[in-house]
């Protein structure tokens, strides 16, 4: 018995079929709609992104198909209006959810400005995200503490490392967008419960 195939292998790869790259559908408005609301089920998404989302589909079919892409920018515009008009595209929720997970984890309000510009939202929406979200100064101070005690600097330290890493401490939260204040609020916090009682006292405020 031959133990191995006609074409000197092994045998190992038999039964396996190689999966070839489906070619890109032609742009309708059904397939544009279908695309978006299974884009949506999986990701949140403010318009501006859905809709580039949709321009990458539609770029790659008229690659292939030879059709105008003006006109699958059209149906991607029409696309993006019928579904911010029934609500299931929101850029206000979708920035204040946006804003409540970054918060969490310690992003700065410059930080989170930048990341929902580069997702389209407009300056109105992202202040009144921020705003709902953020009590400003109390909010951005938290935001920062959680930084600090995620990458373990300022009082998050062993109490002997604190004074030689004050300068790399002060960078990190620099670099992650808070205001030198706010900074060095948590990284000269005597303790990590002083830290913690300067919040509660701003929030009573």
């Amino acid at each position: 018995m031959n133990d191995f195939t006609e074409g000197g292998g092994d045998g190992r790869g038999v039964g396996k079929k190689r999966r070839e790259k489906k070619p890109p559908k032609p742009i309708t408005e059904s397939y544009l709609r279908n695309v978006a609301l299974w884009y949506m089920e999986r990701y949140a998404s403010s318009a501006a992104n859905l809709k580039a989302v949709l321009m990458r589909r539609v770029r790659l079919s008229s690659a292939y198909h030879g059709s105008d892409p003006a006109e699958g920018a059209e149906i991607v515009d029409a696309v993006v209006q019928r579904y911010t008009e029934a609500g299931i595209l929101n850029d206000r929720l979708f920035a204040e959810t946006r804003v409540r997970s970054l918060v969490s984890r310690g992003t700065s309000s410059k930080m989170i400005r930048r990341k929902l510009m580069e997702k389209g939202v407009s300056s109105d929406d992202i202040d009144a995200a921020l705003a709902e979200i953020l009590d400003q100064e109390s909010g951005e101070l938290v935001s920062a503490v959680r930084y600090a005690q995620r990458r373990r600097i300022g009082p998050f330290r062993l109490p002997e490392k604190r004074e030689e890493n004050r300068d790399r401490d002060m960078g990190a939260l620099a670099r992650q967008g808070f205001g030198f204040g706010i900074a060095a609020k948590v990284v000269d916090a005597e303790s990590r419960e002083a830290l913690q009682e300067e919040i509660e006292g701003t929030n009573e405020c």
